[in-house]
């Protein structure tokens, strides 16, 4: 018997596959893999010797507003580590420097109080000196224009990131079910961009092309609007870490946004890589909190299960999604009842100007059960997950024997990824 711990919410369940059921486990190198250093050290030492720039101390030296883009609560980024080490490099350039924390919550809804609390400390939050501000991408007397992305969307970016002397990001690095990978560029948009122009890098054009996959940054036309951003906003140095499924940090990058994004993904890309296991049923999780917050989050998770899995098979999501859907828009495109190939031909048929909130997640879980079953293992209602079209199950165990009734045999081969959004399963 095969026991396989996954991540559920804070919590873990436990997987108990037959030997003789089990087909493959797929897990990144990264949760094994042995740091040099630790946490601080690792931030440390990526500052002290950026990619492709000056050290940020020296750019900050005649800097008087310095904004720094940071992740929401919905991104495990350690921030209580890297912001620390990011504000001490800027301070010994320049003590005087005014610094704001600006929140970078893309289309999500805005980061709560007891959220910041949470993801950055009482001490940093409270005590630091620091200005933080979260965006809201639907204010858009908040925004101001920057030109116009490649795709031809309107680029309109948070004035506050606009008006800075000098912008820097943290974040980190893993594959991304449709930017290829999350990190550098992607502070900037969907980062702290308006709506707008979020809808237009997300329509459903790039979202359908098949370099809109993880692990694909060439010729990907999602990325392509990222970079022009990030370029036309002048982010000027990025911290991104690449963290391990216990979200510690095994990896730090620090430097030119592209360049050393780049070099990150190098390095993630060499851990996570892993082969496709092919079998009827596929069990994946979306890593644990905080990115199995909600059925939204937790398409990404899907997407690795939907590389291995063929198509008639089943995946079992294991995902806690405590907040329930996470978008009405995603919510609704499902609970009307349409057919699937219904609702694909709609998104499709949709401009760039037209795209509407959720579209693009709505159209990769469209793309899933188009040729999958999903069952969700999950603390979101059933009445909820089955109006979107899935079915649920109240633990592991029934979900696995639900997939054999929808099979129609028992004791078919499983495949199983610990962690879905920290693989990219390549294909043989």
């Amino acid at each position: 018997m095969a026991v396989i711990t996954l991540p559920f919410g804070r919590e873990k369940v436990q997987a108990d596959i037959p030997d003789h059921r089990l087909a493959g486990v797929l897990r990144s190198k990264a949760h094994g893999y042995q740091a040099p250093a630790g946490e601080s050290e690792l931030v440390r030492q990526a500052l002290e010797n950026p990619i492709g720039t000056p050290r940020l101390r020296e750019l900050a030296r005649d800097k008087k507003n310095i904004v720094i883009i940071s992740s929401d609560h919905t991104r495990p980024v350690p921030s209580k580590i890297i912001l620390p080490e990011l504000v001490s490099e800027i301070r010994a350039g320049n003590p005087e420097a005014q610094i704001t924390v600006l929140i970078a919550t893309g289309f999500h809804r805005p980061t709560t109080e007891a959220e910041l609390l949470d993801k950055f400390g009482e001490e940093l939050y409270l005590h630091s000196g620091l200005t933080f501000l979260v965006h809201k991408s639907g204010q858009s007397e908040n925004m101001v224009p920057l030109g116009t992305l490649p795709s031809g969307g309107q680029l309109l970016i948070n004035k506050v990131a606009a008006s800075a002397d000098l912008l820097v990001s943290e974040g980190f690095i893993e594959p991304h079910f449709f930017a290829g990978f999350s990190g550098g560029r992607k502070s900037v948009l969907p980062g702290v961009c308006s709506r707008t122009t979020v809808l237009a890098n997300h329509c459903s054009a790039f979202i359908d092309s098949p370099f809109a996959r993880t692990g694909i940054l060439d010729g990907n036309p999602i990325h392509t609007d990222m970079i022009y951003a990030a370029e036309a906003a002048h982010l000027a140095f990025i911290c991104n870490v690449v963290i391990d499924a216990d979200k510690k940090i095994i990896a730090a990058f620090a430097g030119h946004f592209n360049e050393a994004h780049r070099k990150g993904c190098t390095f993630v890309e060499s851990l996570s890589g892993v082969d496709a296991v092919s079998a009827p049923i596929v069990i994946s999780t979306n890593g644990g909190y905080p990115l199995d917050q909600n059925i939204y989050q937790s398409v990404k998770g899907m997407t690795a299960a939907e590389a291995t899995c063929p198509e008639g098979g089943v995946i079992i999501m294991v995902a806690a999604c405590a907040d329930g859907h996470g978008g009405q828009s995603l919510y609704d495109t499902f609970a009307s009842g349409e057919d699937k190939q219904a609702i694909m031909d709609r998104f499709l048929a949709t401009p760039s100007d037209r795209t509407i909130p959720d579209q693009w997640e709505a159209q990769i879980l469209c793309r899933v059960l188009m040729k999958h079953t999903v069952i969700m293992v999950t603390q979101a209602p059933r009445e909820m997950v089955e109006a979107m079209q899935m079915r649920w199950a109240p633990d592991l165990p029934s979900a696995i024997a639900l997939a054999d009734s929808i099979l129609g045999r028992e004791n078919s081969p499983i495949t199983v990824i610990p962690d879905g959004v920290s693989v990219i399963v390549r294909q043989k």
